[in-house]
């Protein structure tokens, strides 16, 4: 999950294990704790965004309010970093978990399509369409066209 905000991130992780304690009779012997988790995590985000949509009518963090860590492996290597990470923000909210369940959390395509209780084959849609139009964005950002 995206929350933009490290307190947001620290909220979440917190209602993630408390909610994970309320609901344990209903986790299953053999069952990926981590994809459990994440799948609570998932509902309470999107709990939150909607609820969040409600009270002010947006629901989505501005990017320039995002933090980002500074890794300082190199200027250059940091700038592509944030313009990546940018244009990830900037997909729609169903791309933008897909992508980083798979490409940052490292899940392979059927556990994000267990985690997100979709098809693989809606899995590797949404990744294609979010490298279709980030590597899009990207060439138009170097062509400046």
């Amino acid at each position: 999950m995206q929350t933009g905000r490290r307190d947001r991130a620290d909220d979440l992780a917190q209602m993630t294990c408390l909610r994970a304690l309320e609901k344990h009779a209903g986790y299953q012997p053999g069952t990926h704790l981590d994809r459990w988790m994440f799948r609570i995590a998932h509902r309470l985000w999107l709990n939150e965004l909607r609820a969040t949509a409600v009270r002010t009518g947006g629901g989505l963090v501005a990017l320039e309010e995002t933090e980002i860590p500074d890794q300082r492996v190199n200027t250059e290597t940091n700038i592509f970093a944030r313009q990546v990470f940018s244009k990830v923000g900037e997909l729609p909210e169903s791309q933008r978990v897909t992508v980083l369940l798979v490409y940052v959390e490292g899940f392979a395509y059927k556990e994000a399509a267990e985690i997100l209780n979709i098809p693989i084959g809606t899995v590797m849609s949404r990744l294609a369409a979010a490298r279709k139009k980030i590597a899009g964005e990207l060439a138009e950002t170097e062509t400046g066209t």
